[in-house]
């Protein structure tokens, strides 16, 4: 947790976004995995960390933007929770650490809540992304569930948004720490690839070596020979020599701020040509986006710089031919990167994803485009100092769709299908960094992780 005084700050600043009424956070439950007792993982709201940084299951909280009044909502823990969990600190111990006064028993809230509606006063929550929200508003509000999420509070996401994006410098440290136990991760992975293993067992490597860090995984591990599915997680596969291993993979320390890192090497001590040409290929609009960086660029010109390099590798290659321009106007080269160059980045892997991707990512004027690549491109507006971000370029070789674009004779002047094709078996490669806008540029997070060709050979011996 950060200071008392940090949460209060945030509450503070909150109030002075919102004009009037009540704003309700709902923290998460605990879900059954196969059974009541036995749970998933349990991870907390992470807008509901940000303001109330209370890690517990079953809490609420709410702010009265009017009178500045703040309430924790919750239960004390019974005996048997004590029995099979432990003692745990009382509501109003845990209200204190984070700088609230007062706190609601479970049972005062939807009074509460329909009281204020009655009076015409405005009800905040944000849009609700796990189902048991949907019907706890539907219980607490009467609303149908059909209404829930049209009355999710514009205001409220836009007045979140407006402080989350911006990235304190406490906040940093600990994305640093993500990011570093990320690397760690990686290079693990690397060091435990061997021909013959299995995909799984450098998995376990993963997962154990994030949990040794003190937190967990930020999100489900990518790591797989088949790398042009992008996000893969079959992890069945058997190392075999001639291969490339993508892992797209990263830490969430324990106060929830995560890291997404990846990495491609070779099953193989060293790369091949062929691999070394395409890995190449992506290293440079790796490092293009990255130098492009500072505040005022928009992100959507650094994906079409990412493109951009990705289209001049290919037709040097002469897997395309034409104009570069002109084929990164039309949308060529999302044959080979269907995929935005990158996202913001926090206590979300995808920063803030549930409040809305267009609300975070794009502004007014600036539309979401529908071609292949762009339309999932989550970042495309100008980028201002504190945004965290990813940098993830690739290439890839996807036999499906280049089967399917050229049985429709799509883009023919330009793509070498027929040179395609001793590329079906390729897979892919990605390469992803994280970096904080500062006020003249950008700053790498966390410490430096081996990325160069002569780097990752260098730990596969």
């Amino acid at each position: 947790m950060f200071s008392t005084n940090t949460y209060a700050s945030r509450r503070a600043k909150l109030k002075n976004q919102v004009s009037s009424g009540l704003l309700l956070f709902l923290g998460n439950e605990e879900s059954g995995m196969n059974y009541t007792d036995n749970t998933y993982h349990f991870r907390q709201d992470s807008t509901f960390l940000y303001y109330f940084g209370l890690d517990k299951v079953g809490l609420a909280a709410i702010i009265d933007a009017d009178s500045g009044e703040e309430w924790i909502v919750g239960d004390e823990i019974t005996m048997d929770e004590v029995i099979w969990a432990g003692p745990q600190p009382s509501l109003q111990e845990q209200a204190g650490r984070v700088g609230v006064a007062k706190t609601l028993p479970k049972s005062a809230l939807e009074a509460t809540l329909k009281g204020a509606l009655s009076a015409g006063r405005a009800v905040h929550f944000l849009p609700p992304y796990r189902p048991e929200h949907t019907l706890k508003l539907h219980h607490l509000t009467g609303w149908s569930l059909a209404e829930i999420p049209q009355k999710a509070s514009l205001e409220f996401i836009m007045a979140v948004i407006n402080q989350r994006s911006y990235k304190t410098d406490h906040e940093i440290i600990e994305m640093d720490k993500a990011v570093n136990i990320s690397g760690q991760m990686h290079l693990n992975a690397i060091r435990a690839t061997r021909i013959g293993k299995y995909e799984y067992e450098v998995v376990g490597t993963v997962h154990g070596t994030a949990r040794s860090g003190g937190g967990d995984l930020a999100y489900p591990i990518i790591l797989s020979v088949d790398g042009q599915t992008l996000h893969n997680h079959y992890h069945g596969n058997r190392l075999e020599s001639g291969r490339l291993v993508l892992g797209d993979f990263g830490a969430e320390t324990a106060t929830y701020y995560a890291g997404d890192i990846t990495r491609t090497w070779p099953v193989d001590k060293t790369f091949t040509e062929k691999q070394k040409e395409i890995y190449q290929i992506v290293l440079d609009a790796n490092m293009n986006v990255i130098n492009a960086l500072r505040p005022g660029v928009k992100y959507l010109d650094c994906h079409l710089i990412s493109w951009r390099t990705v289209t001049e590798g290919l037709k040097n290659l002469g897997l395309l031919e034409g104009d570069v321009d002109e084929m990164v106007a039309l949308g060529v080269p999302a044959l080979f990167m269907p995929h935005g160059v990158g996202h913001m980045i926090g206590m979300d892997v995808h920063d803030m994803e549930n409040l809305g991707e267009n609300y975070i990512g794009y502004r007014e004027g600036l539309e979401r485009s529908n071609l292949l690549g762009l339309k999932s491109l989550r970042l495309a507006k100008e980028l201002e100092a504190g945004f965290a971000l990813t940098i993830e370029p690739g290439t890839y070789f996807i036999p499906e769709l280049i089967q399917l674009w050229e049985s429709q004779g799509k883009f023919k002047e330009f793509i070498k299908y027929d040179k395609l094709k001793s590329y079906f078996d390729f897979g892919g490669v990605r390469i992803e960094d994280n970096y904080v806008i500062t006020a003249d540029g950008a700053k790498l997070i966390g410490e430096p992780i081996p990325k160069t060709i002569a780097e990752i050979e260098g730990l596969r011996c």
